[in-house]
């Protein structure tokens, strides 16, 4: 998979982005190219969900107790946004480069009707194996990789041959071993599916007031039943899922917008400044001072 390595470094010399340090967006909408000069010791962070593809170093997420690790020659899938803690290490000491694709939920459903028509039943899984999975990069995928590596070179290319190349991406997942992750899904009365969408409004509403009742209620779901199901999706409880929302999105805007620990504290949904701060030091290991520019 070398030649996944040199097409990635092909394109952060087109791009210039030879000083990157961590994640930017490509012209192509839902692409987004990861660099990093080093490794890094373990950290808390949520992976967003979609189809993470690494060229060149490697990482090991941590889940709990358990341990995945994945580098060149595999390709990782996220159900859903998951809070997790991650090692990642520079092989040769040669930067770490990873592709990270979004899963378009209408794509995604207009596909799997094309896969299993007439109401063929899909390959289930468990709320636990749905949510992250590691497998090896077919040939197939990975020839769809390089492609997608070449057009995002060329802004008129990524935008005639990108929406293809990631309907291409997208069908060799479908099709491959790890599948059950994206087809859970679809599976609109599954909890997971329920989980899910659950989710995507926490994400989106961080800094309100949402109580666990009123979540379970957008789940059409006991609040027993949304808990033991939301744990088993995301490993945490929701209260602490929505905490780890905050802080991450706290350190960003604190690290990256260069904004006071109060005002992010605020603007996270965080009544009390010293309560934040004891939160976030906690979570990060780290006085949120220590992160001001």
């Amino acid at each position: 998979m070398r030649e996944l390595a040199e097409a990635m470094q092909q394109f952060v010399t087109a791009r210039g982005l030879n000083e990157l340090e961590g994640s930017t967006a490509t012209v192509l909408p839902g692409v987004r190219f990861f660099r990093a000069s080093r490794g890094n010791a373990r950290q808390p962070l949520t992976y967003q969900s979609g189809i993470i593809i690494m060229g060149q170093g490697h990482k090991i997420i941590h889940m709990g107790e358990q341990q995945m690790a994945y580098g060149p020659g595999s390709y990782l899938v996220v159900g859903v946004p998951l809070p997790l803690e991650c090692e990642a290490f520079s092989d040769g000491g040669e930067p770490i480069l990873g592709l990270a694709v979004d899963v378009d939920l209408q794509q995604l459903h207009a596909m799997v009707a094309q896969l299993f028509p007439q109401g063929q039943p899909l390959t289930g899984c468990s709320a636990i194996e749905c949510g992250l999975s590691s497998v090896a990069l077919s040939d197939a995928l990975n020839q769809a990789c390089l492609r997608l590596l070449q057009a995002l070179q060329n802004d008129v290319e990524a935008a005639i041959l990108g929406p293809g190349l990631l309907q291409e991406i997208l069908y060799r997942v479908l099709t491959g071993p790890n599948a059950h992750v994206l087809l859970e899904l679809v599976r609109h009365d599954s909890h997971y599916a329920r989980i899910a969408r659950v989710l995507g409004r926490m994400h989106r509403d961080y800094a309100a007031a949402l109580t666990v009742e009123a979540l379970a209620s957008d789940a059409h779901m006991s609040v027993s039943s949304f808990h033991r199901a939301f744990r088993q999706v995301t490993r945490v409880s929701p209260l602490q899922y929505m905490k780890q929302i905050r802080l991450n999105r706290a350190r960003e805007l604190i690290q990256q917008q260069g904004r006071g620990i109060a005002e992010a504290a605020v603007l996270v949904g965080y009544n009390s400044a010293s309560q934040f701060s004891r939160e976030y030091k906690r979570h990060f290991q780290n006085n949120p001072r220590g992160d001001q520019r």
